[in-house]
C-alpha cells in the first residue's frame, strides 16, 4: 500500500490476504478519523488447549489493527514502520462467537507512533483485553 493510497476496510483486508492476518480471519471493518477497528470470529484453531481463546490471537487481531492505522496514519515521506514495543493486558476471554476492536492514536510523531486498542467481546462489549504498541517509523535510505 502507497501513501497516496485511500484507505477502506476492503483494501486493508486485501491487504493482509495471504498473510497471518488473512490466514487467522481478521476482517478489518472501518478505517478512518485516526482509527482503525478490526473483528475475528471465534474458531477452534484460535484456541488454546485449555478451551479458552489464546492470548495470542488476541494479540494478533490487536497487534493487526494498530499495524494498519500506522499504515494508514504514516507522516510525509515514510514508507513502512516496524513494532518496536507491545505491551497487552488480559482481563476476559471468548470461547465462541467474535471478538472486535478499535485502534486509536495516542502519539503519532515524525519517528515513533504510540496505538492503544480495546479488544472487546463483540456480543456483549465486555473488555478481554487492553493493548499498547509502539511503532518506529520507517523512511527510504
Amino acid at each position: 500500500m502507497t501513501q497516496q493510497q485511500q484507505f477502506t476496510p476492503e483494501s486493508m483486508n486485501s491487504f493482509g490476504a495471504g498473510t497471518l492476518p488473512g490466514y487467522l480471519g481478521v476482517e478489518i471493518t472501518r478505517v478512518g478519523g485516526g482509527e482503525v477497528a478490526a473483528r475475528l470470529e471465534v474458531k477452534p484453531h484460535l484456541l488454546a488447549p485449555n478451551g479458552f481463546l489464546h492470548a495470542g490471537t488476541v494479540i494478533t487481531l490487536a497487534d493487526t489493527a494498530a499495524g494498519y492505522a500506522c499504515v494508514a496514519n504514516l507522516p510525509q515521506g515514510a514508507n513502512s514502520f516496524t513494532t518496536i514495543e507491545i505491551k497487552s493486558n488480559h482481563l476476559g476471554t471468548a470461547r465462541d462467537g467474535a471478538i472486535a476492536c478499535v485502534a486509536k492514536a495516542a502519539h503519532l510523531g515524525k519517528t515513533t507512533q504510540v496505538w492503544d486498542v480495546v479488544v472487546t467481546n463483540e456480543a456483549n462489549g465486555k473488555t478481554i483485553a487492553l493493548f499498547r504498541c509502539t511503532q518506529m517509523i520507517l523512511y527510504p535510505a
